[in-house]
């Protein structure tokens, strides 16, 4: 059985619908005990996953049958938050007519990062992810809900098509969509009723780890959230600041006040990462502590240090994704793998409260609901990458001016490769572009 449905989801192309995108037919390929839905959605101003949850309740109980199936766990858990009401009602009533005895919801505080997987993994089991470890060092697998909603439809044989995007911020009509995988980002804008400022950003994911983009750049199997912001809001002011000024304000501002380290969720798991002793060698020119620097190879970039802990505006998030960029291009592992026993003992007067950090932010404003939109929405043209995940670029199997329909695969893993994920056509068209991506345009605008 576990082939079968091996077999079915790398098919479909399924891949992590949150974060990098980890390919799910190598994820569920373990034995564990434990599979745990990552429904916390703690990034502020995101809606999908909680309007999924309410949504597609059924096929989300199904896909994680079927990993729980997979995987030989004998234990499932919906990890989500109170306030997502209308989730919690919808699931439970799924779970009540299936009769489901290995399944249960687990209600998360309302923290920031309640969605970082190892801190999932605490929060639900009380297991402490080793250092350097993935949730399957612990007996765990950590599934998204768009990513077992994909699982389901993959059974019946349909692929990974399209995504669900909280389009919010500074727009006329704040919405969560259904789109194509490859629609640029501007029409998902318009579909919001386009923005309300005249000079603004785009982030593409959650505020504290999403990106800035283009609204030139396509969906992708990964894109959570497109938030618009006016261009000199203090989060795109603080994401746009270059490197060298970061680098340059950390060896001259920081004064090693430990702030940083104390919301760190890594470290308060126990783990021994320790930002402000990074910022510290940093600034002192002591690059060869190895010991110190190379703890960044732990930090999860989950941005509690720089935006919520620092006072000073320094970005330890940013130096140490430097250090592990510069660790990389020097063939250095990481050299950390303890096995904490426990968390920190102040760990829970430690934990970010999502209001505070949403104030901090100064998103308060912009806090308010993104309904799931029921119109269909179409595309004419779509620009589909061949990399939407960790892994090898997928190869295309389609050439310039091939008809093709939604859901034909357009590109497959390369042969040899162990993590990659299959490409399919989110619309029916032409092809009329190979490079890194494939674009297809729909009949009628390829005869325009």
């Amino acid at each position: 059985m576990r082939e079968e449905i091996i077999a079915a989801v790398k098919a479909a192309g399924v891949v992590g619908a949150g974060g990098a995108g980890f390919p799910t037919h190598v994820k569920i390929n373990a034995n564990v005990d434990t599979v745990i839905v990552n429904g916390a959605e703690c990034e502020p101003l995101l809606r999908a996953h909680q309007l999924i949850m309410a949504s597609e309740s059924a096929k989300l109980i199904v896909g994680l049958k079927t990993v729980m199936l997979a995987t030989g766990a004998r234990r499932g858990y919906i990890g989500l938050k109170r306030k997502y009401e209308d989730a919690v009602k919808q699931l439970q009533q799924a779970l009540t007519q299936t009769g489901e005895q290995g399944i249960e919801l687990f209600f998360l505080p309302d923290i920031y990062p309640a969605g970082d997987e190892q801190v999932l993994v605490h929060e639900v089991t009380g297991r402490i992810v080793p250092e350097g470890g993935i949730p399957p060092h612990v007996g765990v697998v950590v599934a998204n809900v768009e990513t077992l909603v994909n699982v389901a439809e993959a059974l019946a044989g349909q692929p990974v098509v399209d995504k669900y995007v909280t389009v919010t911020g500074a727009v006329h009509k704040p919405a969560t969509f259904k789109v194509p995988i490859g629609m640029p980002v501007r029409e998902l804008i318009e579909l919001a009723g386009g923005a309300s400022v005249a000079h603004y950003a785009v982030i593409d994911g959650g505020p504290m780890m999403g990106k800035l983009t283009t609204t030139d750049q396509p969906v992708t199997k990964t894109t959570g959230g497109i938030i618009v912001l006016p261009s000199d809001h203090q989060l795109i002011i603080q994401k746009s600041m270059a490197w060298s000024v970061v680098a340059n304000r950390a060896k001259a501002v920081c004064c090693n006040c430990r702030a940083c380290t104390d919301v760190c969720p890594r470290n308060l798991l126990g783990h021994s990462l320790e930002p402000h002793r990074i910022m510290q060698a940093i600034g002192r020119g002591q690059y060869s502590e190895s010991g110190v620097v190379t703890k960044a190879f732990l930090c999860s970039e989950c941005g509690a240090c720089d935006m919520f802990g620092c006072t000073m505006g320094l970005s330890p998030r940013r130096v140490n994704a430097e250090l592990k960029r510069q660790f990389g291009k020097a063939g250095i592992k990481n050299p950390h793998n303890a096995k904490p026993q426990k968390s920190r003992a102040n760990r829970e007067y430690r934990l970010i409260p999502t209001k505070r950090l949403l104030y901090r932010l100064g998103l308060d404003k912009y806090d308010v609901k993104a309904p799931l939109s029921l119109e269909s929405v179409t595309a004419h043209e779509v620009k589909i990458p061949l990399s939407q995940h960790i892994g090898a670029p997928a190869n295309p199997v389609v050439e310039i001016g091939a008809v093709v329909n939604r859901g034909d695969v357009i590109a497959v893993i390369p042969e040899g490769a162990v993590v990659s994920a299959n490409v399919h056509a989110s619309i029916s068209g032409q092809v009329y572009a190979v490079d890194s991506s494939i674009s297809i345009r729909t009949m009628q605008q390829s005869r325009g």
